[in-house]
């Protein structure tokens, strides 16, 4: 579980977060929406402590994140796992490897030990007998696949995805999708996913947070979403023509 607590970030003269308040669950996919330049990066740099607030408190279970100190947060860090927009992969270095650098940096395994984590967590989201290619080698969506991989490389209790999808095709994006909520229920995560695509908030939305111009104002389901009374919300949701189309079905 995360739990934000009044979190108010600026820049300057300029309110990017005002008094955003949510409770993430555990075991449930949390998405933030909203469009660009509401403040979702800012938000989640703010939850993984790339950015430090200005007031308020980010809990991580029962700790307060923002009053640790940096050996503390770094024990917190250890049980984040992060999927980055554009997989951030190491292109000099293999598959192998890639899974493999947060178990060399966080951890004392074997050489053998790290290499069974590797395959596990490869084999976790289909992709076998790709240890020694390079990114280059791989398509986008393999290396989406490789990238989760690395996220759940440490067992983490928390995942961040940041446009997961960004720069997929369509059915590659439901795959993604699909291995994000599995392995969500799978380990019993908080997952906490930044995205646009509406067809992610169709199928795997647990929860979600409506950020609009730096201020939550509105979070429910992805059932409640069709006869939610915001009209910025529905401006939003309803701008696409799937999101159209599912609606007049729904009030049809």
């Amino acid at each position: 579980m995360i739990e934000l607590q009044n979190i108010y970030k600026s820049f300057g003269d300029r309110v990017v977060l005002d008094n955003i308040s949510i409770m993430f669950d555990r075991g449930k996919t949390n998405l933030i929406i909203g469009q660009s330049g509401s403040g979702k990066t800012v938000l989640l740099k703010s939850i993984v402590g790339l950015l430090t607030v200005d007031s308020g408190s980010i809990l991580y279970g029962d700790s307060d994140f923002t009053q640790m100190t940096f050996e503390e947060k770094k024990n917190v860090r250890k049980e984040i796992g992060m999927l980055f927009q554009g997989g951030a992969l190491f292109d000099s270095s293999t598959v192998e490897e890639n899974v493999r650098f947060p178990l060399d940096m966080f951890t004392n395994k074997t050489v053998e030990e790290k290499r069974e984590r590797v395959n596990f967590c490869l084999k976790r989201v289909r992709l076998e007998n790709v240890n020694r290619l390079f990114p280059a080698e791989i398509s986008g969506g393999m290396k989406k696949r490789v990238a989760i991989a690395r996220a759940i490389a440490l067992n983490p209790k928390y995942l961040f995805c940041d446009e997961p999808n960004s720069g997929l095709d369509p059915m590659t994006s439901i795959v993604i999708d699909s291995l994000i909520k599995e392995i969500t229920e799978e380990y019993d995560m908080t997952t906490i996913v930044k995205t646009h695509y509406m067809k992610s908030v169709m199928e795997i939305g647990d929860k979600l947070v409506f950020i609009y111009q730096g201020k939550k104002t509105w979070e429910g389901t992805k059932d409640d979403i069709f006869n939610a009374d915001n009209r910025f919300l529905n401006d939003f949701v309803f701008a696409s023509p799937l999101s159209k189309k599912i609606k007049s079905l729904v009030n049809s």
